[in-house]
């Protein structure tokens, strides 16, 4: 009976601490100092700037970390152990982490890693949330296009060693610049003036190579990409959308059982009398 006693208070405090934390002015806060640091992180690389305010700007990037570390503090005493399980909390946890390590010395180089607090912006949002989930959800189904897409890079890049080889060696003269130049040619970056032309003045069926790598590669595979996120998406918020309650269906239900209730009562008022 104490242990229940002492465990109720326990669980009540940590229920109204997860509302505050979770609650949406809290959130809209945590939000803005989010958007606020990565102002002053982008004015910090200013050196104009950082002579004339810079010790003001370092106070205020440790006076918003804090913030930080205690709200990411109250959602694990608010959480438990459940904390742990959130994949999303694990991405705060390590984010806020990072800026706390000691950026002297060796470590230096975690100073420019301070910038990764903009992406808790990330968890936050429930919009870019989604658009996260749904892009890892498609990793596994991106494996069987990447493989796509790395043979058709490897034939083409045989391919084009031994045909151009000999009169384009910067871009064609071994296997890896041949990947190189097929990679700008997916891209389309100067594919046209830097790679196509020169290669038609010495071989004038050259655009029987190129046009099929880049119809098969920029225009089919990456498109396939696409495609796969667009339907991870449209999976992901119809799960959603099918996890929401629906009110008309909560509606009905109620409206049956008040029926029901009332059919019930008819029946015992009839049996009286």
């Amino acid at each position: 009976m104490t242990d229940t006693a002492l465990a109720t208070p326990d669980r009540t405090f940590r229920a109204r601490l997860r509302q505050w934390v979770e609650s949406e002015p809290v959130q809209r806060a945590i939000m803005a100092l989010i958007v606020l640091n990565a102002i002053t992180l982008g004015l910090e690389t200013s050196d104009a700037v950082m002579a004339a305010i810079g010790g003001f700007l370092t106070v205020l990037d440790v006076a918003i970390l804090a913030v930080f570390t205690v709200e990411i503090a109250l959602r694990i005493v608010a959480h438990g152990l459940r904390f742990f399980r959130g994949g999303w909390n694990w991405f705060d946890l390590i984010v806020v982490a990072i800026a706390l390590v000691p950026a002297s010395g060796p470590l230096s180089v975690l100073r420019a890693l301070r910038v990764l607090r903009v992406l808790r912006l990330i968890s936050i949002v429930p919009s870019m949330r989604s658009i996260v989930e749904a892009l890892l959800r498609s990793l596994p189904g991106m494996s069987a296009i990447v493989a796509l897409l790395l043979l058709v890079f490897y034939v083409f890049a045989v391919m084009g060693t031994k045909l151009f080889g000999d009169t384009q060696p910067e871009q064609f003269g071994t296997l890896g610049a041949t990947f190189l130049t097929l990679f700008q040619l997916m891209t389309l970056d100067g594919w046209s003036g830097e790679i196509v032309k020169p290669a038609l003045a010495d071989h004038p069926a050259a655009m029987l190579y190129f046009l099929p790598f880049i119809l098969i590669s920029t225009f089919v595979v990456l498109n396939l990409f696409i495609a796969l996120i667009v339907d991870s998406m449209t999976r992901l918020h119809a799960e959603s959308a099918a996890d929401k309650p629906d009110p008309q269906a909560a509606l009905v239900a109620q409206v049956e059982a008040l029926a029901g209730e009332v059919r019930a009562l008819r029946e015992k008022l009839a049996g009286k009398s």
